[in-house]
């Protein structure tokens, strides 16, 4: 088994604890706070292809380490911001952001890479929903800390005491991570017990990803673009995201700005949602491979837990028409928890995805969910700013939750696992044997 880095993604919300301070320190609008954390999407998005091409190249625990150490370290030097001029710290914080995103682009593919290596099919849907859900569980563990750092230390500590975990993080990845063939407690029965459900244990030996340079990279990017099954996963993939990226950027702020709490009060309620999330992430890969063992096609055992949790997630846009903190808080953990119970997109990306390219399939899964890091900070900043309230805004967010719905139920079609040699004798570039 490996050690997945939950922990780490606590970096992400970062900046969304600490964006009421940094907008009132520095005077800056809604606007520019939404480009701020739009920062790390942009980079996100650069880095899924590169990514994924470095994690079929190098494999999982030698990509993942040195990125789980650099993003850390950019988040660290996020604290020293302080020091700066209110342009020249707005600058440096968008490069830092710019930068986190960058090199934390492998992570996502990196998991299900490692989920397909070391999980069968039918323990799959609950291994991604482990590591979909770390980074919930990072915010109920670290939000409340979070909070307490602004509050008693200045919003700058978030930013330190954050990225000094994650580089500790880091050195721990590098001694217990292994792949299935390499690892040196793994017992012969238990690598054919892997082997025989499916699990990918040849991922990361030598020679198990094609070799391939540029030209060949861009033909594998349009065979999965030009697949349905996988296009509408991507879509999906898009509009989940964007709830994810609501409760990790404006979230907080929501509740500091149009609830009226204070960022202490905000970083203890944003566990939650989180708590929720977690619970749903949990909950959905569970009773998805429970559906799978009792016979139910892959199909139906993975989108059932996804439609059911989305439209769940939807839920948000009741919050315009409350006006008790408690029902606010209570419609924001149903919603969190939909969107977590039908966050399977990685593992039906596990399922399907060719293996041989299953680190580019993974980098062009999440470069869809990185466009949506991009947008919705943005989107919400121009909505905040346009009308003053966030109403708009959680309509927005909950109609991306019908989208992803639309997604499943009408493109994605039956779910299966896709050979790349098949893929490119339809596509017609490798003559039919």
């Amino acid at each position: 088994m490996d050690l997945q880095p939950g922990p780490s993604h606590a970096d992400r919300a970062t900046i969304s604890i600490a964006g009421d301070a940094i907008q009132s320190e520095f005077g800056i609008s809604s606007i520019a706070l939404g480009y701020v954390f739009s920062a790390f999407g942009w980079s996100y998005l650069i880095g899924q292809i590169p990514g994924g091409w470095l994690l079929d190249r190098y494999g999982s625990k030698k990509v993942y380490g040195y990125a789980v150490l650099t993003w850390s370290t950019f988040t660290f030097l996020q604290g020293f911001l302080g020091n700066f001029s209110m342009g020249t710290a707005v600058g440096l914080l968008f490069f830092l952001r710019f930068m986190v995103g960058l090199t934390e682009a492998p992570a996502f593919p990196g998991n299900a890479r490692v989920v397909a290596a070391w999980f069968p099919a039918e323990e799959r849907g609950f291994a991604s929903s482990v590591f979909n859900s770390a980074q919930y569980f990072s915010t109920i563990v670290f939000a409340p800390l979070m909070g307490w750092l602004v509050t008693a230390l200045g919003w700058e500590h978030v930013f330190t005491v954050i990225g000094g975990i994650g580089i500790l993080f880091a050195l721990i990845w590098t001694k217990v991570v292994y792949s299935p063939k390499q690892h040196p407690r793994l017992s012969e029965n238990e690598l054919a017990y892997l082997e025989h459900g499916g699990a990918l244990v040849d991922m990361d030996q030598p020679d198990a990803a094609p070799q391939a340079g540029g030209g060949d990279q861009l033909r594998y990017m349009k065979l999965l673009l030009s697949n349905r099954m996988l296009l509408g996963v991507f879509f999906g993939q898009f509009f989940i995201t964007t709830i994810t990226w609501f409760f990790l950027t404006w979230f907080p702020v929501y509740l500091v700005q149009e609830r009226g709490m204070s960022i202490l009060k905000a970083g203890f309620i944003a566990v939650l949602p989180a708590i929720c999330a977690f619970v749903g992430g949990l909950g959905g890969g569970v009773i998805s491979d429970f559906l799978l063992r009792r016979g139910v096609s892959l199909t139906a055992a993975r989108k059932i837990p996804i439609i059911v949790g989305l439209l769940l997630a939807s839920s948000i846009i009741l919050c315009n028409y409350v006006d008790a903190s408690w029902m606010v808080v209570a419609l924001m953990s149903l919603s969190f928890f939909g969107k977590g119970f039908g966050a399977l997109g990685w593992a039906v990306m596990s399922d399907a995805v060719p293996k041989e390219i299953s680190g580019l399939g993974g980098g062009v899964f999440n470069t869809f969910g990185a466009v949506a890091a991009i947008t919705t900070p943005i989107i919400i900043g121009y909505l905040l700013d346009s009308t003053g309230s966030y109403d708009w805004a959680l309509v927005f967010v909950g109609g991306c939750a019908l989208a992803a719905v639309i997604s499943y139920v009408f493109v994605v079609g039956p779910i299966r696992r896709l050979h790349l040699t098949e893929m490119e004798v339809e596509a017609g570039l490798r003559p039919t044997e």
